[in-house]
């Protein structure tokens, strides 16, 4: 089995202990993730060949972050080094009703100020068979935009399969610079990953009949997003994911999958959250384990929710399970009971 090959920013998160405000903190709690390096660690724990592709300064902050990464067995050979700092973002996490909130301190990062010289993806993807990038590279900058870009046309030329999940965040571009540059990458898309509120910042489609803050979803608004993302950019694959949020603790938690031919709907979980941080990332990695393990629709879409709720029961942005535990879950075993 070839390589997977994840590219994007990993920063340096840290946190108020337990669920204290900014403004009640004395210290921080500090671990590292970003969404791609997310995905590359699931997707190591799960046994895959993964490497994480970023630039970082060369300092002990760098190479904290780096070690990370290697301490989960993923391959950081193609890292670059140069710059100035690493990324930093700030968690408070919500707790009932308040919601969490996150402040991003990553301007001027190492690899925000990358260049597409820089990067050798036809030395990168080697080995590869499978490239993941998400919609928040190409927001960093024009210069991200262009090197997405580049690997995506290369790695399109050499057969491997690429996903990228939309993953729109309103501080760092508007909708109409998203829908621009992601209108240019989609085409080379071959698994396209979204909410509903992607679709519609990213590329203006809208769910009809469903509203995020009171709780409702109607599936059928879910799958017509699915169709249209699909009759628009002609990728194999498009999963949307289907997030009730009842409040900071407490989710229903499910997802869509559409292949072009049909819809393929997960059982929904009660999840009590203890960190929903890298939640669609532990999905999209369940997504991509599940078809390079030639799993059938139904199966994929089954364990890559299934990986996801137990994302939201783990500290930090990593998810730190085993295929074990995710198919004990989607097999039927939901209960928390203590394995002796």
């Amino acid at each position: 089995m070839g390589q997977v090959v994840t590219f994007g920013e990993i920063m340096l998160r840290l946190e108020p202990e337990g669920y204290n405000r900014f403004i009640q903190a004395d210290k921080f709690l500090s671990t590292y993730g970003g969404a791609e390096a997310n995905v590359a660690v699931s997707l190591s724990n799960f046994g895959i060949n993964t490497s994480f592709v970023t630039k970082l300064p060369q300092n002990k902050i760098g190479e904290a972050a780096v070690n990370s990464l290697r301490r989960f067995g993923v391959d950081v050979e193609s890292v670059l080094y140069g710059g100035d700092r690493v990324g930093i973002y700030f968690l408070e996490k919500g707790a009932s009703q308040r919601p969490s909130l996150v402040i991003y301190d990553r301007e001027g990062s190492s690899i925000q100020k990358a260049q597409s010289d820089e990067f050798d993806w036809e030395l990168i993807f080697k080995d590869a068979e499978w490239f993941h990038f998400t919609g928040i590279t190409p927001a960093l900058g024009d210069n991200l935009a262009e090197i997405c870009l580049e690997a995506c046309k290369i790695a399109k030329k050499k057969g491997i399969k690429i996903s990228c999940d939309l993953n729109y965040r309103q501080k760092l571009w508007s909708r109409e610079k998203a829908k621009k540059v992601m209108s240019a990458l989609a085409p080379y898309i071959d698994l396209c990953i979204a909410n509903e509120e992607d679709a519609f910042d990213v590329f203006g489609i809208e769910v009809q009949k469903s509203d995020v803050l009171s709780g409702t979803l109607k599936y059928d608004g879910y799958k017509n997003v699915a169709k249209q993302l699909m009759e628009k950019w002609n990728f194999n694959q498009v999963a949307i994911t289907l997030r009730t949020s009842l409040s900071a603790f407490d989710n229903r938690w499910a997802a869509i999958l559409y292949d072009g031919e049909q819809y393929y709907i997960s059982k929904t979980y009660d999840i009590h959250i203890v960190d929903r941080v890298g939640g669609g990332d532990s999905f999209g990695a369940g997504l991509i384990y599940a078809s390079l393990m030639n799993f059938d629709a139904q199966k994929s879409i089954e364990f890559a929710v299934a990986a996801s709720c137990l994302k939201h029961t783990i500290e930090g942005d990593y998810n730190m399970v085993t295929t074990d535990e995710v198919l004990n879950l989607m097999n039927g075993d939901r209960t928390g009971r203590v394995k002796r």
